[in-house]
């Protein structure tokens, strides 16, 4: 409940701090005194927008204050999933600064409209003539047939089942879509990866090949250089080696002479070494050398098959080759994988859809228990506020569509005289039938389920005498389990509440301000005297507005 409201520099209001009781609290006053601009503060500490205009000082900041008790609330989750301070006594400040800009802080932690907005919903819940028709929305139906049938906790269940059941579906929908799309050119990547699988490819061969095929297929040209080179090496009487080894023998008779003789002869013992060895391996290569057009051939294959390749997939390398065969191998298996994700996905849709149908089924069966219950108390309060006739007719029919809050369809007909066929209720009610329908409604959800502190707005707009009377009866019945306010033009209706205000305005100098203020006893005989016969107020007034207080 809102325990008080502090205003400064809003609209009319200069300075204002008010202070509110639980039970039934009244508020009057003359039209344009400032009951909406009550109204207007208070909407901004729930999360509405503001501008500039909201300011009375356009130099000076606004600030709005409201205080709330919320330790029956149950918000603690709230607070925390926030990382919210929790207060049981819960301040929650908005503030407009001449700049425009807009603060908002819920127990001095600053928070952005979007968390007021969902706070307020636990807060405060403002109802005005505007908006009972909001009855004739199927969404807000719905809310008050599940209140009674006592379908929250289902409901809440269903949507977050229903929620991972939509994103397996569009995760499903998905993956056909890339399953009929991979399906196109999955026998091209086949064919593809086939090709490559049957080169049998691997890094670094084409080198080693191409290397093959200049030695093989220009063998006799090598092994006659080959041959020619050993034969002027160790030829026996001319030969490099035969040469050598004669340098080898004259240097070794001036070695000890000198350190430089000597170092020419460790030096051509060096080269001899080296050659011998050189010799050696040209020995090897020409033993090695073997004329074979075979495989010539099959060299000559593998090289056109891998220059295909190449050609075909627009690459110069045998890496750039195995690394498309990899991507192929990938792309294939990966259509394997959609398969094995679309049956496990169409597997667990299937296992979802079994259960929503099951907790819908249990959400269609207690709306019907409890739509004669609605339809009974409805009539039952209705029937003492002056509509001795009205009729209800509530259909749910089961659909094959998964709403938001189960598989039901409906149809909330109504009919105020007898005679009269049922029709749409937005369509067949007035503006007073719609208040009184929209009160009897939230009479009846006090009963089922923790309303936050209700403000009713001129809801009885269209109404007076006896009827009026009932109307502030309900509100007062209502405000022994919540806190409720009723801004009202009607005595009977003010007369009912355990707390009445006066809105007002007053002019200082040259300004006009407005200004609320709690009555006593004796102002309030005044003020609801007023209302039953105007400014100059009779003894017979003043008769009957105590006669209403008592």
């Amino acid at each position: 409940m809102i325990t008080s409201l502090s205003i400064k520099n809003y609209a009319l209001i200069e300075k204002l701090t008010i202070d509110f009781s639980k039970g039934f609290s009244t508020i009057t006053g003359e039209t344009g005194a400032g009951k909406s601009i009550i109204l207007g503060a208070l909407g901004l500490v729930l999360g509405k927008r503001a501008d500039l205009t909201s300011l009375k000082n356009k130099e000076e900041k606004c600030i709005i204050e409201a205080h709330f008790e919320i330790s029956k609330y149950n918000l603690l989750p709230f607070f925390d999933a926030n990382d919210l301070d929790y207060e049981n006594e819960t301040i929650i400040r908005r503030e407009i600064l001449p700049s425009g800009k807009s603060r908002a802080f819920i127990n001095d932690s600053p928070v952005n409209l979007q968390e007021l907005q969902e706070l307020s919903l636990f807060l405060i819940d403002i109802h005005s003539q505007q908006q009972t028709q909001e009855l004739s929305d199927e969404n807000v139906q719905f809310d008050i047939i599940d209140a009674i049938a006592n379908n929250k906790e289902t409901i809440l269940d269903y949507q977050s089942l229903l929620k991972s059941y939509k994103s397996d579906k569009s995760k499903l929908n998905s993956l056909l879509k890339k399953q009929i799309e991979s399906k196109k050119e999955q026998e091209y990547n086949t064919f593809l990866l086939d090709e490559l699988v049957a080169a049998q490819l691997k890094s670094g061969e084409q080198e080693t090949l191409e290397a093959d095929f200049e030695k093989l297929n220009n063998v006799e040209i090598i092994k006659e250089s080959i041959d020619r080179s050993l034969a002027i090496a160790n030829e026996e009487q001319i030969g490099v080696m035969h040469n050598l080894n004669e340098i080898k023998v004259s240097l070794q008779k001036i070695a000890s002479f000198s350190t430089e003789y000597q170092s020419l002869l460790d030096r051509i013992t060096s080269v001899t070494i080296e050659f011998d060895d050189i010799s050696e391996e040209m020995n090897r290569c020409s033993e090695k050398l073997i004329n074979d057009p075979e495989q010539l051939d099959l060299i000559s294959q593998k090289l056109q098959v891998i220059f295909n390749l190449q050609k075909k997939h627009q690459v110069s390398t045998v890496d750039e080759l195995l690394k498309i065969q990899s991507n192929l191998e990938n792309s294939v298996l990966e259509l394997g994988n959609i398969e094995e994700e679309i049956i496990a996905l169409t597997h667990s849709i299937e296992q979802k859809t079994t259960t929503l149908d099951a907790m819908s089924t249990i959400i269609h069966d207690n709306r019907l228990v409890s739509i004669p219950v609605l339809s009974q108390k409805l009539v039952s309060i209705l029937e003492t506020l002056g509509m001795p006739n009205v009729r209800f007719k509530i259909d749910i029919n089961a659909a094959e569509t998964y709403f938001q809050n189960g598989k039901d369809e409906l149809q909330f007909l109504f009919s105020a005289n007898k005679g009269t066929d049922f029709g749409l209720l937005k369509k067949v009610a007035s503006g007073g039938e719609m208040s009184r329908i929209m009160l009897a409604v939230k009479a009846i959800l006090a009963q089922y389920s923790k309303l936050p502190t209700l403000i009713f707005d001129e809801i009885d707009t269209g109404v007076s005498g006896e009827i009026a009377i009932r109307m502030g009866e309900i509100m007062k019945e209502m405000s022994q389990e919540m806190q409720i306010f009723a801004i009202t033009h009607l005595p009977q209706i003010a007369a009912k509440g355990n707390a009445h205000f006066k809105v007002f305005k007053s002019t200082v100098g040259d300004d006009t301000q407005s200004e609320l203020k709690l009555l006593n006893e004796e102002d309030r005989v005044v003020e609801i005297a007023q209302m039953l016969s105007g400014t100059i107020v009779s003894e017979s007034a003043l008769n009957h507005a105590k006669a209403l207080l008592n």
